[in-house]
């Protein structure tokens, strides 16, 4: 067995272990542990929302697992653009790329319904089928058609999953280092920081995690930083990311979109081999390597980042 999937065997083992605590409350949160946690992380996301310094919309929409949170920026006649965040980073992580973004198109920046955000779950877990149902709800909703979509980390596995269904409406895909898209994660030993802070958080542990996903931490806002700190430290535990496997040849064969696939240099989830099989299974696709980023290359470079994310859109 490699020693990816002998962490994620382990990251299981652990994390189902830290779940039993959830029953010590009355409060019935699918992510948060008490209604004190998500009241002083939502007042932490709406801080963090207002970096965005653009005008937005926040809208609610009724899905069959819940209510999905979305973010609306940019003008009414761009094209449509639909952008997926990473793992525990909620849509608020876009701030260093959202003005660029939202230049020549219409943003719907989506919280995913199984993470630390202001979208709320009702169901017990998603699995694929329902992710998928899920986002073509919130699609037909705003009656999306050939539309873009950036997806980082977990959000870009979300969006290969979407592009991979038969008869989507995805124009154009961009891939920020896509967690467990084309491999499992590259460097499992460096990244057990993030699980350590999931199950133990404290300031020295995010601290740590920071350094090992991106290169400049101190471009990391401080209000975002307060928010993604508080994702770690007031969510449950949860086995979601267990269920994203790689995509096999024959499905990333089935995408005949524009894709654009970044990752960084010092990226802990991905490496050159990920953009390797990228180039020989994705007909349309465009690869590069960002120097000097991380895995939050979004941030630790995000004058570049935004400047192939849109020229590669337009």
């Amino acid at each position: 067995m490699s020693t990816s999937k002998t962490f994620v065997g382990l990251f299981l083992i652990i994390l189902l272990a830290g779940c039993g605590s959830s029953k010590e409350t009355k409060f019935e949160d699918y992510v948060f542990k008490t209604k004190s946690d998500k009241q002083n992380y939502i007042a932490s996301y709406d801080k963090a929302l207002k970096l965005y310094e653009i005008p937005y919309t926040e809208e609610d929409v009724k899905t069959t697992f819940g209510i999905a949170h979305v973010i609306i920026a940019g003008p009414k006649s761009g094209k449509d653009l639909v952008l997926l965040h990473g793992m525990d980073a909620s849509s608020t992580m876009w701030y260093p790329n959202i003005k660029t973004l939202a230049k020549n198109h219409r943003i719907y920046a989506i919280d995913f319904l199984m993470e630390p955000n202001k979208s709320t779950l009702t169901a017990k877990s998603l699995s694929s089928e329902d992710i998928v149902v899920c986002y073509n709800e919130i699609f037909n909703h705003y009656k999306l058609k050939k539309f873009d979509i950036v997806g980082a980390s977990r959000g870009g596995w979300i969006a290969t999953l979407l592009a991979v269904q038969k008869n989507n409406s995805i124009d154009k895909i961009v891939l920020l280092s896509p967690a467990q898209t084309f491999k499992f994660i590259d460097k499992p030993r460096k990244t057990s920081s993030a699980l350590l802070l999931k199950l133990f958080p404290s300031e020295k542990k995010f601290s740590k995690t920071l350094k090992t996903f991106s290169t400049h931490p101190e471009k990391i806002s401080s209000i975002y930083n307060r928010q993604f700190y508080l994702a770690n430290k007031y969510a449950k535990s949860n086995s979601s990311m267990l269920k994203m496997t790689p995509f096999s040849d024959k499905e990333l064969e089935s995408i005949q979109n524009p894709v654009l696939v970044l990752i960084g240099d010092h990226d802990v989830i991905n490496s050159e081999d990920s953009l390797e099989r990228a180039k020989k299974h994705l007909i349309h696709s465009k690869t590069e390597t960002i120097k000097d980023a991380g895995h939050f290359l979004s941030i630790d470079q995000s004058q570049i980042v935004n400047d192939k994310i849109s020229d590669f859109l337009q």
